[in-house]
């Protein structure tokens, strides 16, 4: 990735079908943990509902990559407002802790196309009805571990709805690309807000008060999908 490259940290209308799909997912409320790349949550936990609800009788995933939390933070405030379990992707080999050097290797990997490799699979995705995708923006991009996971699972005939946190500027072709690879979903309106700014040693930076903000953000943006 070069030098002047730009890399965020962490950072269409429905039609009646569409929103009916998210509503009928959404009322089942409460949340779980997929089996497979489990996540437990964050020191906030405690604003989460609490359900006994399984993985099999909840019909929304809300799959996440998160380097600084800030993406795990906005994946958690969509899983207290309409449930359902939270996936959280992993890389079968970690990225780089030192920031430049991840930086060089997500360059490489968007140049040569590579997608690498992921710990684990989504399991019996083809019970969910309703999918989160949520990112980073990565080199103005879509992270390459995402695009391993949109690579690997069909989500045909299922609402994909993306969110995104970002270092300010934006969520360039992340989007677009979930759309381009989910040639036969129904993709919903995306969400998109800041988070921290790896480069500048700002990490994580939805908590605490900014958390509640982010929260409120993000309960319009479901109403008004």
């Amino acid at each position: 990735m070069r030098q002047n490259t730009l890399f965020d940290s962490e950072a269409a209308d429905t039609d009646g079908t569409s929103r009916r799909r998210l509503l009928e997912a959404g009322v089942l409320a409460g949340g779980g943990f997929l089996a497979g790349c489990l996540h437990g949550g964050t020191s906030e936990t405690d604003e989460q509902n609490d359900s006994s609800q399984t993985a099999d009788e909840s019909r929304v995933l809300i799959v996440f990559f998160s380097r600084t939390e800030n993406t795990q933070a906005v994946a958690e405030i969509i899983q207290q407002e309409v449930g359902g379990d939270l996936f959280e992707v992993h890389p079968a080999e970690p990225y780089p802790v030192e920031y430049d050097t991840l930086v060089a290797q997500v360059d490489e990997e968007n140049e040569a196309g590579y997608t690498p490799p992921l710990q684990c699979r989504a399991e019996d995705i083809q019970s969910y009805d309703t999918v989160f995708i949520g990112f980073p923006t990565w080199d103005m991009q879509l992270p390459p571990p995402m695009k391993t996971f949109l690579r690997e699972h069909d989500l045909s005939e299922k609402a994909v709805v993306p969110f995104n946190t970002n270092g300010g500027y934006g969520t360039g072709s992340s989007f677009q690309t979930i759309e381009d690879r989910c040639p036969d979903a129904d993709v919903l309106e995306g969400f998109s807000t800041r988070g921290g700014l790896e480069r500048d040693g700002i990490y994580l930076a939805i908590k605490g008060e900014r958390r509640g903000k982010v929260k409120a953000e993000v309960a319009d943006w479901l109403q008004n999908i």
